[in-house]
């Protein structure tokens, strides 16, 4: 299967039981995370813009002070896909590394 074809129901849900962080919104998971400090969101949000960058998959992001707001979705796909979900992986780590 192709990383930007639409996963199916039992796909998503086993896929987001592994990110207990991210909800499910529709076509789009969804993660909230705060940050120490606004100079540690930043270093989050360059973290994954790298990745993105590299994946050619772009989120969301939404960052007020310390809170940053993930949305992922393959619009091309006109849904949820593999790519979905190993960038909201990678955003995980980013936002690991920045808090130790």
């Amino acid at each position: 299967m192709s990383s930007r074809a639409r996963l199916t129901e039992d796909e998503i849900t086993a896929a987001l039981a592994g990110l207990p962080e991210w909800t499910r919104d529709g076509d789009t998971i969804t993660r909230t995370a705060d940050a120490r400090d606004f100079p540690a969101a930043i270093r989050v949000v360059v973290a994954v813009a790298d990745e993105a960058e590299s994946m050619d998959h772009h989120p969301d992001i939404d960052i007020r002070w310390r809170t940053l707001r993930f949305a992922l979705s393959t619009h091309s796909a006109g849904g949820l896909t593999d790519l979905d979900f190993t960038l909201a992986a990678r955003i995980d780590t980013a936002l690991r590394a920045e808090s130790a």
